[in-house]
């Protein structure tokens, strides 16, 4: 596959995602609500939007020929990559199971030295310091700040000392 295919293909299937995104989010309001404020789809509506124009734009670059990427016949993505990425999509697809069994404070440190250490050649440590310090500032923002619950599985009991703290 050329650069320039990826590029068609890539327009496409977003612009498809783009018009979906709109239809969901005109389920709820997206205009501005007297005295509220936007409405809930006024955020998902607009962006959805402006990413459908943009996928018109790449197209009409494509048909016309007009750019380095929509002329390209490069190729895409080189064999030998291609396992690369298999291989950091299926540790995805692992992290995103384990979340409902060990939590995302669990799975997402395990990705971390998955992808930084084995995948990435990192020392140790900065391996160390990423795994812990990306898990705790996502429950700093989320749990704490936001208060979005993230799913914890069996190492929920672990966190309720931090709840009896912050909450």
């Amino acid at each position: 596959m050329t650069v320039r295919t990826a590029e068609l293909l890539m327009a496409l299937m977003m612009g498809l995602f783009s018009i979906y995104l709109m239809y969901k989010s005109a389920e709820l309001p997206i205009g501005w609500i007297e005295e509220e404020g936007p409405g809930g789809g006024l955020w998902p509506f607009w962006l959805s939007t402006i990413m459908l124009i943009s996928c018109g734009g790449i197209l009409f670059n494509w048909v016309r020929k007009k750019g380095a990427i929509a002329t390209s016949t490069k190729v895409y993505i080189e064999s030998h990559v291609l396992g690369d990425v298999l291989a950091v999509a299926i540790a995805l697809i692992i992290t995103v199971a384990l979340f409902s069994f060990i939590g995302i404070y669990g799975a997402l440190p395990l990705f971390l030295i998955f992808y930084l250490r084995f995948m990435g050649k990192h020392s140790w440590k900065l391996t160390g310091t990423l795994a812990i310090l990306i898990p705790v500032v996502i429950f700093y923002f989320f749990e704490i700040t936001l208060k979005i619950i993230l799913p914890k599985g069996i190492t929920e009991p672990l966190f309720l000392p931090l709840y009896k703290i912050f909450f």
